[in-house]
């Protein structure tokens, strides 16, 4: 595959010349034999990453690999050329020199001297770039959510396989010795029988306004190359940047946003591999009219046959569920886990007290891990192999996809989609006591009751549900279509 015009190749074939004359030819064979030997686990060599997407998560990309574990960051990429200062800044600070910059990733993925790529970019662009590196050698650091629909994750992992490369998810509770000897705690059955996994994201999320018409992307944005696989629609929303994850067509919500890390946690409590057999989601967006499209305010069940997954979404201001509004509560019938971050952990009895502590790691450790895998060539050496992160990510879609397909309803008319048992009906109570609490008139509200659908896990698709079998998958546009890894 080549995105390379004859003008790029002119340019390239007259450098390559110039170095000939130069003598640089042995130097480029140095290099050349540089990236195999790091390729074949030579973990003195010095690995070459490009950081897509700097304008936020990917600041933390750039101070994680330059000039840590024999890394250096050598390309910066975002489509806006006025947010860059700060990583181009910070590389140079940590490692001495600048690095490169180039506003178009599929320069970028074909760069030969790139040994990884680290992905930050809005959500609709993790996995064709994830793609677009993995088919031209790279090694890739993908930020989570690591899809932005179903079908596309269950590619990425395909491509990293068919390549032989490494890839990693950007959900670092994967690296946290803590959490993991929690997981392990509760494996080992220490807390008795798991029937619940609760994840909660209760993040202030304030009104993003309303605009009276579209509104011109900055100028130093390249809005073609912003867009990518997405639709090139005009911009209805006042910050172009960040509210963007409140827009369907480039974001998932805040159970796809924060909300990833929890459903992860609550995925690997339960020890499940596979998707839920079955999804209910019910909410809104809740407290003020704005240009959102995503709900602030969700509750999505996952049915895993002996066990479920609550995930919980609340934007307006909230108390604590047992002292934890980001994190997760895991029940057992012996007890109770309470994960209030990303790297500790309480385990408790069934009457509140207190078993054991759990705490260590740091999201250091997540890339250092990801470094570490690149150079032995092992996947399994991964925290966070992209199928962990293509599952996780895709839970959080399958809850969109149900809200997406509901209907709505008053609060006055009760309705029986989330079932009888008493965990979902306890949620849904504590749900309009919040909206309760938030003034949102509920008898003069309604809200938001998704489709009850079932899944195959193991195809990853619905039954007999062609309506929500086509949200698994999106249109994307010429130029930035999804490749298929074909055996």
């Amino acid at each position: 595959m080549s995105f390379l015009n004859r003008r790029d190749f002119i340019k390239d074939s007259a450098v390559l010349a110039a170095l000939a004359a130069a003598g640089g030819v042995g130097k480029a064979t140095a290099a050349a034999k540089s990236e195999k030997a790091a390729k074949a686990g030579d973990s003195n060599s010095q690995l070459r990453v490009a950081v897509i997407g700097v304008h936020g998560r990917g600041q933390t990309h750039v101070h994680n690999f330059a000039g840590k574990n024999n890394c250096v960051v050598a390309v910066i990429c975002d489509a806006d050329s006025a947010v860059i200062g700060n990583a181009m800044s910070a590389a140079e600070k940590a490692q001495g020199h600048a690095p490169r910059y180039e506003q178009d990733i599929r320069k970028v993925v074909e760069d030969k001297n790139i040994d990884a790529i680290s992905i930050a970019t809005p959500n609709h662009w993790h996995s064709l770039a994830a793609i677009w590196g993995l088919q031209n050698g790279k090694d890739v650091y993908v930020e989570k959510p690591v899809s932005h629909n179903v079908s596309e994750g269950r590619r990425v992992v395909e491509f990293a396989r068919k390549e032989n490369r490494i890839c990693q998810a950007g959900t670092q509770s994967r690296s946290s010795s803590g959490l993991k000897e929690a997981m392990q705690f509760l494996h080992d059955g220490k807390l008795g029988k798991i029937s619940v996994a609760r994840g909660l994201c209760y993040k202030p999320r304030g009104s993003i306004g309303k605009v009276s018409g579209p509104k011109q992307p900055p100028a130093t944005v390249d809005y073609d190359l912003w867009c990518g696989p997405a639709p090139m629609d005009p911009v209805m929303r006042n910050q172009f940047h960040y509210d963007w994850h409140w827009i369907w067509d480039y974001g998932c919500g805040d159970i796809g946003n924060q909300g990833i890390h929890e459903m992860d946690k609550a995925r690997w409590a339960l020890g499940k591999k596979d998707l839920a057999q079955g999804v209910v989601s019910v909410g809104g967006r809740f407290g003020y009219i704005d240009d959102g499209q995503t709900p602030n305010t969700q509750i999505a069940v996952f049915d895993y046959g002996d066990s479920e997954l609550i995930f919980e979404v609340r934007g307006l201001k909230t108390d604590p569920l047992k002292d934890v509004k980001i994190g997760n509560i895991i029940y057992g019938s012996d007890g109770y886990l309470v994960i209030p971050g990303n790297s500790s952990a309480i385990a408790f009895s069934k009457d509140g007290e207190v078993i054991k502590k759990f705490n260590g790691g740091s999201e250091e450790g997540h890339f250092a891990n990801f470094v570490s895998a690149v150079r032995s060539r092992n996947a399994k050496d991964l925290n966070a192999d992209i199928e962990e992160g293509h599952i996780s990510s895709a839970l959080c879609h399958l809850g969109n996809v149900s809200y997406r397909l509901g209907k709505e309803l008053p609060f006055a008319s009760k309705s029986e989609v989330l079932g009888d048992d008493q965990p979902s009906a306890e949620t849904f109570e504590r749900m309009e006591q919040h909206l309760k609490d938030n003034k949102v008139p509920l008898e003069e509200t309604k809200y938001r009751v998704g489709r009850k659908l079932k899944l195959d896990p193991k195809a990853e698709t619905f039954i007999g549900d062609k309506e929500a079998d086509a949200l698994l998958t999106r249109d994307y546009r010429k130029g930035f279509e999804l490749p298929i890894a074909k055996a």
